[in-house]
């Protein structure tokens, strides 16, 4: 870190400097504050001026910020539902009139001491100089301190309603590039409603989104974690800065120390405007990224990530038979094309949709009929922005507009709301219905204004028994909320021109839908590329916000702005991200981004989903997987809801359709999927009488061509040499039982991270 300037005062007094370099005025007068530099060199002096009149402290904008501060008004203290201790507070001080009355006129008054001042139960709880549950929060003598025993002495008054408020907050530097074990000192400056502005340094809230990359302190003081031993570590980190209801972002970024020559040229890297925004941000982190993985591992890459199979043998031969340049580009089409693409991302939007069965026989024909009607719309590449108002405005019953069954499980006007922002805009609101954002903009009024969209939803018993019709009423689009009633309007505008008569979720996704919004394409690019990379540009995928930004901006912009020119295409969003270098990418580290995980220098490899799980080892070990209720041969990914019972997709993370966060599948490896593949009954009987046995019986062919097609099935490639010579070498020391032997060399490959992870 830079060195910073020592403090000095011509009249001490006057002035004295805290440990994060705060300023603090202690008596109203004539002062100089000259700064002396870190090689003591007097800065030139400033002519003695009159210190400005001292105002009242206002308790709103002054003394609310410092219970924020040390967490007083928080979730986990007083701030929580119901308070604590008999005593409460509004969270995170959104409510400082309820502040106000909590303090002052509860429990007797006893909390404040108008008359002795430092005798009130709220310093010396605060102090713990009597007892308290939270522990000591503020030093006496300190700022904090200071302030609030000034504020009783003055009356402790209520806040002023002419006041000036906070309209913004800017800290700086915005952003820097830090060395590891370096440091930066943050300010934070309030703009007020009148021009003026106030350092808030000292009263801000931080939080790091990487904190092992960037830890950052109460005072605002950034460090680098400094370079350990394992891989070298990179990266971008957003510390967030909030005060009151406002908040702003300092960005860090964390370089290598590479040679330059270790990195790519842009020739040899930049196939698609993807890849050229990844390069510019490797070559800023001096990330070397991975080199561009085989033809095997793409074949089986991408067809899972498309398709949700594995490829078949002769896809497999196939493309690794061929030889020239134009065949990765053409297999992505292909892939597209085929009905495998419909089911798997049908699987995957019916999932967020919540499709499924409140009742396993009255609601059967809903939840078959909406996922069939997900898969139609997939299948014939219907716009997004089209395929989402076919959502959001459906009305009649299942029988004719399959799509009404989306209000079955968004039963209520609350969870229409929660669920259409965090699917269709990616943002998480559900704080909002009770007390502002605690890390965005919204508050109470903007939740309720949208949810008065979706006020004039109306419902009555369907000609299907156990379904209902979902209608438009007639009437005024507004919704009650804590403070009374809110008129339609969308995020951030103002009440929208709506008729009686008008069906006020039409105007929505006409908001929605609008090539200048900023949330909708952002948040249908960001959650197509966390599918294809196993993370977000911003993670998670839903969660998109000022204080959770993106670690690659231009490439959300550019790809952002690509989907609306090219008209909400989906295919041809898949098609330039699966045609990149950066998709490409082997997942094996190189020597310096073993430890990258937000860049995208290598491919991430996660656990197959468990659906697409369940149908690899079907179609590896030959034997297939009955599903009642459904056509035989119906593999997992087509099932249209979660209600199949099945031991392997419960242990394996198959979501339950309990929420729209794609965060409900289960990602994560864990002992009873190893239990269950190792020696379940399940997997035994599938290895029994399968594949397994075939090639037992298959006397045409040598062990090595067999091996070859065992492996193809299951990793898209050829057995190497030493796993040929390693299972020959098994087989013939088993020749007593050669069925039981192939069943070992099948359950062993079905057992390998190969074969279970996308990679």
């Amino acid at each position: 870190m830079n060195a910073w300037p020592r403090l000095g005062s011509t009249r001490p007094a006057a002035f004295r400097s805290t440990a994060s370099l705060a300023v603090i005025a202690i008596v109203a007068g004539l002062a100089i504050p000259p700064m002396t530099t870190a090689e003591d060199t007097p800065a030139a002096a400033a002519p003695a001026q009159p210190a400005a009149p001292v105002r009242p402290v206002d308790f709103d904008t002054q003394v609310v910020p410092i219970f924020t501060k040390h967490g007083c008004n928080g979730g986990g203290c007083h701030g929580k539902s119901g308070g604590q201790n008999g005593f409460r507070l509004s969270l995170l001080g959104f409510e400082p009139g309820e502040d106000h009355d909590h303090l002052v006129k509860e429990a007797r008054g006893r909390r404040i001491s108008v008359a002795a001042p430092h005798e009130s139960l709220l310093l010396l709880k605060a102090a713990a100089i009597v007892p308290h549950g939270g522990g000591k929060l503020i030093e006496p003598g300190s700022p904090s301190h200071e302030v609030i025993m000034r504020w009783i002495a003055e009356g402790a008054k209520p806040g002023d309603p002419a006041a000036p408020r906070v309209a913004r907050i800017e800290v700086s530097p915005p952003e820097l590039v830090m060395k590891p074990g370096g440091s930066q000192q943050l300010r934070v400056v309030a703009h007020l409603t009148d021009g003026t502005t106030e350092d808030v340094t000292r009263l801000t809230q931080y939080e790091s989104n990487v904190p092992e990359l960037a830890s950052v302190d109460t005072a605002g003081l950034v460090s680098a974690s400094p370079r350990n031993e394992g891989p070298p570590q990179s990266g971008t980190v957003a510390v967030m800065a909030r005060y009151q209801s406002r908040v702003a972002v300092f960005r860090a970024s964390l370089p290598l120390e590479t040679p330059a020559d270790k990195l790519p040229a842009p020739e040899s890297f930049v196939r698609t405007f993807v890849d050229k925004h990844v390069l510019d941000g490797l070559v800023a982190l001096k990330l070397p990224p991975s080199p561009v993985c085989d033809d095997a591992t793409f074949l089986r890459r991408v067809t899972l990530d498309i398709a949700g199979r594995l490829p078949t043998l002769d896809e497999s031969r196939a493309f690794l038979a061929e030889t020239d340049a134009g065949k990765r580009d053409r297999l992505v089409d292909r892939l597209l094309a085929s009905p495998d693409y419909a089911d798997h991302f049908a699987m995957k939007w019916s999932a967020i949709l919540r499709n499924k069965r409140a009742n396993d026989e009255l609601h059967r024909h809903g939840s078959y009929t909406f996922h069939e009607w997900i898969r139609d719309q997939l299948d014939q590449n219907v716009p997004y922005s089209e395929f989402v108002r076919g959502v959001i405005v459906a009305s009649g019953e299942t029988g004719e507009n399959p799509a009404v069954t989306w209000y079955r499980q968004a039963a209520d006007i609350n969870q229409r709301v929660e669920d259409a922002s965090q699917l269709f805009l990616g943002l998480r609101l559900q704080c909002a219905r009770c007390h502002h954002h605690p890390f965005e903009t919204w508050g109470t009024e903007d939740y309720f204004q949208l949810a008065a969209f979706f006020s004039r939803v109306g419902k009555k018993p369907g000609l299907q028994p156990g379904e209902e019709r979902v209608f438009h009423s007639r009437g005024t689009a507004q919704a009650s909320g804590p403070k009374g009633n809110h008129l339609a309007a969308v995020l951030g505008g103002k009440p929208a021109a709506l008729t009686p008569d008008d069906d006020p979720r039409e105007a929505l996704v006409d908001w929605m839908t609008a090539r200048d919004n900023p949330y909708f394409a952002r948040a249908l690019v960001n959650r197509y590329w966390k599918h294809f990379f196993g993370r977000g540009l911003v993670d998670p995928e839903d969660d998109m916000r000022l204080t959770n930004p993106a670690t690659n901006p231009a490439l959300l912009d550019a790809l952002s702005a690509h989907f609306v020119e090219h008209g909400y295409d989906m295919k041809d969003l898949i098609r330039v991200i699966c045609r990149s270098t950066t998709y490409q990418l082997a997942s094996e580290p190189n020597e310096f981004n073993a430890a990258d995980r937000q860049s995208f220098s290598r491919f991430y490899p996660r656990r197959l989903p468990a659906e697409v799980a369940l149908d690899a080892i079907d179609r590896l070990t030959g034997k297939t997987t009955s599903f009642a209720g459904v056509l035989p041969g119906t593999r997992a990914v087509q099932l249209p809801d979660p209600g199949f019972a099945n031991h392997f997709l419960t242990v394996f993370g198959r979501p339950n359709g309990d929420s729209a966060c794609e965060c409900e599948r289960g990602g994560e490896a864990n002992l009873a999927q190893s239990l269950h593949l190792i020696n379940s009954t399940d997997i035994l009987a599938k290895l029994a009488d399968g594949r397994a046995a075939a090639l037992a019986a298959d006397t045409a062919r040598d062990t090595a061509a067999k091996l070859d097609e065992l492996y193809l099935v299951a990793v898209s490639r050829p057995a190497t040499p030493e796993e040929r010579a390693s299972v020959e070498a098994y087989l013939a020391s088993h020749a007593e039982n050669r069925v039981a032997a192939w069943e070992d060399v099948v359950w062993s490959l079905l057992n390998t991270k190969e074969f279970l992870f996308t990679h």
